[in-house]
């Protein structure tokens, strides 16, 4: 049993590494511009932080501001 959770984590971890990245890059990246589009920055932490993946992807693509 142990070893099937072994190799299941070995396989996912890189997507597990790549959503954490992802999120801490957003949170980063939304902590330092003053401005965002579409959402008030709380909703966008909210979206981040919840709807993994999509969440974060969503603000990168369609929540900052135009520097």
């Amino acid at each position: 049993m142990t070893a099937e959770i072994v190799d299941i984590l070995k396989m996912v971890w890189p997507l597990i590494v790549l959503q954490y990245a992802l999120v801490i890059w957003a949170l980063v990246d939304l902590a330092r511009r003053p401005k965002v589009r579409h959402l008030p920055k709380v909703a966008w932490v909210i979206l981040i932080l919840f709807v993994n993946f999509f969440g974060a992807i969503g603000y990168l693509v369609f929540g900052r501001e135009e520097a």
